[in-house]
């Protein structure tokens, strides 16, 4: 333990881990600790007597719910976009090999107090019970206009600026009402609240031609792709592509404490009265809880049920979100089912989870819109927790700390905290051109 490593990273969350798999193969010597005896930190995935342990105080769940190794269940449930950033670095890295994924059946949206399939493209807009007949017309006008629209090629702007024109400004060309406003924002492009319709447009139509994009990858009913048995799969894959490439692993160390200079700057980490030394510290917020601040908190409820969400057409993995003004809530609310079908769970046996950013001190309240388009329940857990950002300045102290995990279903914003701190430790950009068809063998 006592060798100089370039970077030692601490915890074993997937952002930790994917930066220890890319700093590596960078030719980086790392070391990668955990003060826990298994992978995955906040976002590991729990067998039943584990989910027993941490939620109930016992290590006896009743037998009806079948063996506990036959249940994966992720803490922090999300799927991945099949032509997101997520993917191109498991491409980037290689990590495919280690892994399978299988297309998840359903992408819902909730308006109205139903649940409705999420149109991507301009003919499924015409189909959509969404929306009234003048409204589908307009509708398709715009979906077209997306679909056609190439950054590049300025004879598909239409005249229009999107990196001047707000999404309010591009909407209101197409007369589009605030009902149809709202799915789109929220269940196409993704945006978790309405600030994106004072921000230029550019991001929103590269945000819903990346869902279209996805969605015709696989020809399935979303976007989405999950790997077998549920994400706890990933940081491990990420694990040994550091170890493939040199980098050592360490579980089970109890407190490492970060070590730093006179300057403030970080020059190794100690455990069990060792010092590693180092010239960067990669970690998430619980090993450097000085250097963060409290920004929120997420409010869950993760259920075990013995059928699939109602309306979503009998869909064994599925994504529905909630949008804020449907709700009067200030952000959405989302719903993430899987089931045997990812082998993370026994046959006949779905997990589903309602998530969304606390406003009050009441999960079971605060949930309640969610949790009543599930149906009955067989067992069900609340679980809130904080989420920290960093305050510290890396270029000072050389800590370079993941922000917490938020409510969404999907990947998108954790990828691109892990590509800022990324550029941030080695100055670089990473190239995420990559051949997307390189995935696809081990993803059916």
């Amino acid at each position: 333990m006592d060798e100089e490593y370039d970077v030692i990273v601490l915890g074993t969350g997937l952002k930790e881990c994917i930066l220890s798999g890319l700093l590596s193969v960078d030719g980086l010597k790392v070391l990668h600790m955990d003060r826990n005896d298994y992978y995955g930190g906040e976002s590991t995935s729990l067998n039943l007597i584990q989910m027993w342990k941490k939620f109930r105080g016992s290590d006896k769940p009743p037998a009806h719910l079948g063996s506990s190794r036959d249940y994966n269940v992720d803490m922090i449930p999300k799927f991945i976009m099949a032509n997101g950033a997520l993917v191109r670095v498991l491409i980037h890295t290689d990590v495919t090999k280690y892994l399978y994924f299988k297309a998840v059946d359903g992408s819902f949206v909730y308006n109205k107090g139903k649940v409705h399939k999420v149109p991507a493209t301009d003919m499924e807009a015409l189909k959509s019970p969404l929306m009234g007949i003048f409204e589908k017309r307009r509708a398709r006008k715009f979906f077209i206009y997306v679909q056609d629209y190439n950054e590049n090629d300025p004879k598909t702007h239409e005249g229009l600026d999107l990196t001047r024109v707000t999404t309010r400004e591009l909407i209101a060309k197409y007369g589009l009402d605030d009902n149809t406003v709202d799915f789109i924002g929220h269940a196409l492009a993704l945006h978790r609240d309405d600030r994106y319709l004072n921000e230029p447009a550019l991001d929103t139509v590269k945000r819903m031609k990346l869902y279209a994009e996805s969605l015709a990858r696989f020809q399935g009913g979303s976007p989405y792709i999950y790997p077998l048995y549920g994400l706890g799969e990933l940081p491990q894959a990420f694990a040994r592509l550091s170890a493939v490439y040199g980098g050592t692993y360490m579980l089970n160390k109890p407190e490492c404490k970060v070590e730093f200079d006179e300057e403030g700057k970080v020059c190794g980490v100690t455990s069990e009265g060792e010092t590693a030394k180092c010239k960067k510290v990669v970690c998430d917020p619980s090993y450097l809880p000085n250097k963060v601040r409290k920004v929120g908190k997420v409010a869950r409820a993760i259920c075990i049920m013995s059928h699939p969400i109602p309306n979503t057409n009998d869909s064994h993995s599925v994504q529905v979100i909630l949008p804020q003004k449907q709700l009067g809530r200030r952000s959405d609310m989302y719903l993430f089912c899987c089931s045997y079908s990812h082998n993370v769970a026994p046959k006949g046996k779905f997990i589903a989870f309602v998530s969304t950013e606390a406003e009050t001190d009441q999960p079971e309240v605060e949930l309640k819109p969610g949790l009543e388009l599930l149906g009955p329940v067989d067992e069900i857990f609340y679980d809130v927790y904080d989420r920290y950002e960093p305050v510290n300045e890396p270029s000072l102290d050389n800590c370079f700390i993941s922000t917490s995990y938020d409510a969404t279903t999907h990947f998108e914003s954790t990828v691109i905290d892990v590509l800022n701190m990324y550029s941030m430790i080695t100055g670089k950009v990473l190239d995420l051109n990559v051949d997307l068809s390189a995935a696809s063998a081990a993803e059916e």
